[in-house]
């Protein structure tokens, strides 16, 4: 029998995500249906999908239904051709970097964190992200951005995008700017980049999954020039996004009111959240869909909260958590409860 041990310790390990509440479940021994998952920043008023037709189980996805050109619509692209829809933005993450050129690439320390993993395997070399910095430097030749930053909210200028992509683009590089969770803003159009796609060595990757609850869908977008996207596609296949999905999809992007009266209601429940975290002494770095709070305490914290079935995100450097948005106004007081506890045994423990 082959030994596979060597193997399976080359192999990487996944990378930690928030939603994994059946683990935390098991680890406090606490039933599933009794705990407030705050650990993800997908907007719990998800989009009220009409029925799905039988044809969109019966039959293939089909790339002449109008899927593509409904999704450049939706996020400004300047044309069909310049999208390729994908299962989730998690699928071209993991295939992009075997796409380009093996070189330097620069990464923010504290991001998404399926990038720095999915470069490294395709032989590239990470290095640092300075996302306040006016230009990227001179041996970068590759950037990733998450716009906003996962978990640290930080909005970085198009202005800014632009120039590192002229910097890059110089380089025969690319600038890679993942907007998952841009959709949720109000000047959601003055925030992407969605419109240059047609530039050489700029690549969008944008998700219905946060903004319009379809996580599950497993769908995404990857917006670039045709080229690059040929070889995408090439790579990951046909049939990327399902029937069903695709329903859903279609009908959330085509539904103008509804989006409009949930960026109204993320943005309060947002500042409610950011409000409530303050209250308690954090200085929290928030979006609509998200509040992060880099914090010493942010194990105990997260401990703490846990023990009373509110489960959160953590991250260890620095060490912070991230909270999504509560689901209802039960959750909502009930967090708010848990949170004042927590933070009396995390005081009387000292």
């Amino acid at each position: 029998m082959a030994d596979t041990s060597r193997d399976l310790e080359a192999a990487p390990r996944m990378v930690a995500h928030g939603g994994n509440l059946h683990e935390a479940a098991q680890r406090y021994g606490i039933g599933l249906d009794e705990w407030i998952d705050l650990s993800t920043g997908i907007n719990p008023h998800g989009y009220p999908v009409p029925p799905v037709p039988p044809s969109a189980w019966r039959r293939l996805p089909d790339d002449g239904d109008g899927f593509a050109a409904c999704a450049a619509r939706y996020y400004g692209a300047p044309h069909a051709q310049h999208v390729l829809p994908v299962a989730g933005s998690q699928a071209a993450i993991r295939a992009l970097p075997a796409l380009l050129p093996p070189a330097r690439v620069a990464i923010a320390p504290l991001t998404y964190g399926e990038y720095a993993p999915a470069f490294t395997q395709a032989g590239h070399t990470v290095v640092p992200l300075d996302i306040a910095a006016d230009t990227l430097p001179d041996d970068v030749t590759h950037a990733v951005v998450v716009n906003p930053n996962n978990p640290t909210a930080t909005l970085v200028a198009r202005d800014t995008l632009l120039r590192w992509h002229t910097q890059l683009a110089a380089r025969s590089g690319t600038l890679i700017v993942d907007e998952a969770f841009v959709d949720a803003f109000a000047a959601t159009r003055a925030a992407t980049l969605a419109d240059a796609v047609d530039r050489d060595g700029l690549v969008v990757l944008r998700s219905p999954g946060k903004f319009f609850g379809l996580a599950g869908a497993r769908c995404g977008f990857a917006l670039a020039q045709p080229a690059l996207l040929a070889a995408l596609r090439a790579r990951l296949g046909a049939w990327t996004v399902s029937g069903p999905a695709r329903h859903a999809v279609t009908h959330a992007f085509e539904d103008n009111a509804w989006q409009a009266a949930m960026r109204a209601r993320l943005a309060t429940e947002g500042e409610r959240l950011a409000a409530l975290l303050a209250s308690h002494g954090f200085t929290p770095h928030a979006t609509p869909l998200y509040a992060w709070i880099a914090d010493a305490r942010a194990a105990q914290l997260q401990d703490a909260l846990a023990a009373r079935a509110v489960w959160t995100r953590r991250f260890d450097a620095p060490a912070s958590l991230r909270f999504g948005l509560p689901a209802s106004e039960d959750e909502w007081q009930r967090f708010a409860s848990a949170l004042a506890q927590a933070m009396q045994a995390m005081q009387a423990t000292g």
